[in-house]
């Protein structure tokens, strides 16, 4: 008995989607947008939260002992141990330029850090857009189907046209349903990568206004002893 009501609510879901269906166009176009926000969403989650995971407080640590000791060779291998991590590339670009001036060090972190803002930040736009997007989408097949429902009235007898325009409401509200279904959650997943986005841009300007820091005296205090 459960697995024939299992296979009946598939089927009527399926049915639901059929783009063919005027009423199911809508509900096909809303699936879709669901089915590319699983992949954004996705992608972003595992990018900042595995591939980019960093423990940055240990990583500064040797870094930061390194330069002390004016090894900086060590120091870049360090950040070669990890190439692909946004942090790692901004930290290998002041340490780079560690025996130039000031200003020289100072503008090669910081324009390394514009370039892996747009890396860290890639496509979480999106979310926000296709939030939008299933809603608009709801809201355009409430009015079509809303629009077929009174067309339906319109044609159907006098002793029907009640049922004909519930039939009619309820599928067009099936749109408006399934939009805010997939947009609230779009929206919230949106927010959170959004806050991580910029926890991790946060840390990494730290870390290298630390590094500046240090480089910065360690190159003073080496002028001096000259």
């Amino acid at each position: 008995m459960v697995r024939h009501i299992g296979r009946v609510n598939m089927t009527d879901f399926l049915m639901k989607l059929n783009p063919f269906d005027p009423g199911g166009f809508w509900m096909f176009m809303i699936f879709l947008t669901s089915v590319f926000t699983v992949f954004v969403a996705a992608e972003r989650v595992w990018t900042l939260w595995f591939k980019y995971r960093v423990d940055s407080r240990q990583i500064m640590s040797r870094i930061l002992s390194y330069v002390d000791s004016a090894n900086y060779s060590r120091a870049i291998e360090v950040c070669n141990s990890q190439p692909n991590n946004p942090l790692m590339v901004v930290l290998k670009s002041g340490l780079l330029k560690a025996n130039r001036s000031d200003i020289e060090i100072r503008r090669a972190l910081e324009q390394t850090t514009m370039k892996v803002g747009p890396q860290i930040g890639n496509r979480i736009p999106y979310l926000a857009t296709l939030a939008n997007v299933a809603t608009l989408l709801g809201l355009l097949g409430t009015i079509f189907g809303l629009m077929m429902a009174f067309e339906s009235v319109g044609a159907a007898s006098a002793a029907k046209k009640q049922e004909v325009l519930a039939q009619g409401i309820a599928v067009a509200m099936e749109t408006t349903a399934g939009g805010l279904i997939v947009a609230i959650p779009t929206t919230i997943v949106h927010a959170l990568l959004s806050s991580k986005q910029g926890s991790l841009l946060d840390t990494i300007e730290d870390a290298a206004l630390t590094l500046f820091s240090h480089i910065s005296a360690k190159n003073r205090a080496g002028s001096m002893q000259r």
